[in-house]
């Protein structure tokens, strides 16, 4: 389903000022997108529905940089494996048997 929630992210850098301040950004699938939370802390949700039969895993890659200048960043990449549900009626091969 939309919106669902998929992971909580934290994120801290112990510089201050703007060597301190991190901004998140969430690469790999449009399925999947980051929204912030609270104070250093971020939300990863499901943007559309995921099926496990299309697409049984995603690989995603967070990044947080500060604004330093230059900026330093982490990247960590994550994967994020469906879970299958019972979505698919039982079918029979012929319309008729005799």
């Amino acid at each position: 389903a939309r919106e669902s929630l998929v992971a909580l992210v934290s994120t801290s850098d112990r510089d201050s000022g703007a060597n301190g301040q991190v901004r998140c950004a969430l690469y790999g699938h449009e399925h999947f997108r980051l929204q912030p939370a609270y104070a250093g802390s971020y939300l990863v949700v499901t943007a559309a529905s995921l099926d496990r039969e299309r697409i049984a895993e995603y690989n995603l890659t967070l990044v947080a940089e500060d604004r330093g200048a230059p900026p330093l960043r982490t990247v960590r990449p994550y994967t994020v494996r469906v879970g299958d549900e019972n979505d698919n009626a039982p079918l029979f091969t012929r319309p008729v048997y005799e």
